[in-house]
């Protein structure tokens, strides 16, 4: 399969990936980078990590990924899917942080991968389509606020470290791209005993459909406890879901049980 029907940009220019080096700061420790491509990152991550694992599908771009890393001894290529990929047996139950060149298409289930191994994760970095980063680091009012934001702030505290231009990867996308940057852990450290699993899904009824209220998307999970538990939660009867803080919906979704 070609790097094209992979969705795959390779970063090209040394001066972005020295820019992205730096920004990652790549310490010591067990590190997982995603979409290895050609390399373009994997000997700057290779620095100063105890062990690199540099995952990548494509079959040639992992055989001569074998090649120009066989000197680097902290390195093993990875020939697999990342969704594929048993991160506890790969890193050995380390702790490990992850970078990535992320695939534009397939963004938001490689951040639910790695969320699921979120209190082994020491940090996230990684360069995606910049509408999307928009989305994971938006806050309650704005536009761009949604299941994406919440899930992302849920696991870790992203920031946009800065814009990539088009120009600065081969094939060149069509659009923007932004190095995004996750401290570990985010709001879920304040609630220890919550179902995640169940709070994550209850938050996708919230924002099944934007145009709709916060009570017309519940109606059908709570029914007529609709308006008291809006009451009790102290939320107007015209609030929306992207109107609302992390606090506001564990408080929601605690009364809607």
């Amino acid at each position: 399969m070609s790097p094209e029907r992979l969705g795959q940009h390779f970063l090209a220019d040394e001066d972005w990936q020295e820019q992205i080096a730096d920004a990652v700061c790549p310490g010591s420790g067990v590190w997982v980078e995603i979409g290895a491509g050609h390399g373009e990152m994997t000997t700057r991550l290779a620095r100063n990590a105890s062990k690199l694992f540099a995952i990548e599908l494509d079959p040639p771009l992992a055989r001569r990924l074998r090649q120009s890393t066989a000197h680097l001894k902290n390195v093993e290529i990875v020939h697999s899917d990342v969704m594929a990929v048993d991160f506890e047996k790969l890193t050995g139950g380390q702790r490990f942080s992850v970078y990535g060149n992320l695939p534009y298409y397939i963004t938001s289930p490689i951040l639910h991968r790695l969320f699921e191994h979120a209190d082994r994760i020491a940090a996230i970095h990684i360069v995606i389509q910049l509408e999307v980063a928009e989305r994971i680091v938006a806050q309650p009012g704005r536009r761009d606020y949604g299941y994406l934001s919440v899930a992302s702030q849920w696991y870790g505290t992203p920031e946009i470290a800065f814009r990539i231009p088009p120009e600065a990867f081969n094939p060149p996308p069509k659009v923007d791209s932004a190095l995004v940057s996750y401290s570990m852990p985010g709001a879920r450290v304040n609630y220890p005993l919550l179902d995640e699993h169940a709070f994550l899904e209850f938050i996708k009824e919230c924002f099944a459909q934007k145009r709709k209220t916060l009570r017309n998307n519940l109606r059908q999970r709570l029914g007529p406890r609709t308006e008291e538990i809006m009451i009790a939660a102290e939320l107007p009867k015209d609030a929306r879901a992207e109107q609302l803080t992390i606090p506001q919906f564990v408080t929601l979704f605690q009364l809607a049980k």
